[in-house]
């Protein structure tokens, strides 16, 4: 492996289920809280599924109105967490031309898409909003945050389902390592609960249909899961090339030590835990580190039967069966192109606090998944390396590295 020095997390930005930013999203995770809502909307009444995760606030209302009605609600949640990670880690100062942003997302502007198509079939063409293609692109949000913060390194957008988030992270990582830039923004962002993305995904029976407790609904590794549960948020990342962060003394959370994407190369939606085991093995290639090292995953773990039996098997082949598990969409639910970012914060934070969050609504484990799962309370400890896994239809595969 060619190093090209440290990678450091200096700062974290989110917007969840469960909170309006990093803090009360960990905080969230740690108390075992749920964001999972009935879908009380006049247009959710004729859909088989009936929860899903939504924000706990509305993100046009932290916004100057002149400034929220030019951008998707996906980049108006991309530009609030980048803010805040920017700011958590110092605004550091940087030449421009040495920082780059990067945001993953899996559907881009599609509530923008069907909104302003819904427009054009009622009223015309003349009632679209000007601002329907920078808001619909899928690139977006990393062009917007760009701007926002003023990095000319290059604003980049990894596509790649619900790995969309992960993949920016170890993108991230590879512009500091080689030597491109010094400072990155990276993470993955997500906003599509309409009535269209819910009755799609319904319809491949991804989706869990219980309409009873909702907060009980999303129940990764359970021998009584039935679906995950669509969610929307964002998260935020500051890497920096760790001689730089120290040359500006900034604080940092840990190190973004490997990283590694793979894929599957076998069905557009079914998992492969032979994929899966391959990205997690190179990532800690990639980080100078055996299995052994590892003392804490965060598990992608969405709540499908298929999905959860792959990873757990993936899980256990490549680290063993006596590493704390860790599957937070028990409480996010399934935040799509941003829950590889925010599942990333998850892994980091549990080192830099030595406390596991537990999983929530895990009755019973699966007999079939042979792993330690932390439940029932978080789990507290000391630990030198986490691996935060995360998979997206098309058979991508992303493992990240972070150590304490």
């Amino acid at each position: 492996m060619t190093r090209n020095g440290q990678v450091l997390v200096t700062g974290v930005g989110a917007m969840t289920p469960l909170g309006a930013d990093a803090p009360s999203s960990w905080a969230g995770l740690l108390d075992g809280k749920s964001g999972v809502r009935f879908l009380t909307e006049e247009w959710a009444a004729d859909l088989p599924v009936h929860v899903a995760a939504g924000l706990t606030v509305d993100p046009a209302s932290l916004l100057p109105r002149t400034e929220a009605r030019k951008l998707d609600r996906g980049e108006q949640i991309a530009v609030l967490g980048a803010r805040e990670a920017w700011q958590d880690a110092g605004a550091p100062q940087v030449d421009p031309e040495r920082f780059a942003v990067v945001i993953g997302t899996g559907t881009g502007g599609v509530l923008t898409t069907l909104g302003q198509d819904d427009v054009f079939e009622r009223a015309g063409v003349r009632r679209l909003s000007p601002f329907t293609v920078p808001m619909l692109m899928a690139n977006g949000p990393a062009a917007w945050v760009s701007m926002d913060l003023g990095a000319k390194g290059g604003a980049r957008t990894p596509v790649s389902a619900c790995a969309s988030g992960a993949e920016a992270l170890a993108l991230g990582q590879d512009l500091i390592r080689g030597g491109r830039v010094d400072v990155v923004v990276a993470g993955g962002v997500e906003a599509c609960l309409h009535p269209f993305t819910i009755a799609a995904f319904a319809q491949m029976k991804a989706l869990s249909t219980r309409s009873v407790d909702p907060e009980a609904v999303s129940r990764p590794f359970d021998v009584d899961r039935s679906g995950f549960v669509m969610g929307e948020g964002v998260g935020m990342m500051v890497l920096e090339r760790a001689e730089f962060a120290r040359s500006r003394g900034a604080r940092a959370y840990g190190t973004l030590a490997g990283s590694a994407v793979t894929s599957s190369a076998n069905h557009i939606t079914a998992s492969d835990a032979e994929g899966q085991a391959l990205a997690m093995e190179l990532a800690l290639r990639n980080a100078d580190l055996s299995p052994a090292d590892i003392g804490v995953v965060h598990a992608h773990a969405t709540s499908t039967e298929t999905g959860d039996l792959a990873e757990a098997e993936a899980i256990g082949r490549v680290v063993g069966s006596h590493t704390a598990v860790t599957a937070t969409k028990s409480m996010t639910g399934h935040m799509m192109g941003a829950s590889g970012a925010v599942g990333a914060m998850a892994a980091l934070l549990a080192l830099k606090d030595g406390t596991v969050p537990a999983t929530r609504n895990l009755d019973e484990l699966d007999p079939r998944v042979e792993l330690d799962v932390v439940r029932g309370r978080p789990r507290t400890g000391q630990w030198s390396a986490a691996l935060a896994n995360s998979f997206g239809f098309g058979g991508h595969n992303v493992s990240l590295v972070f150590t304490a």
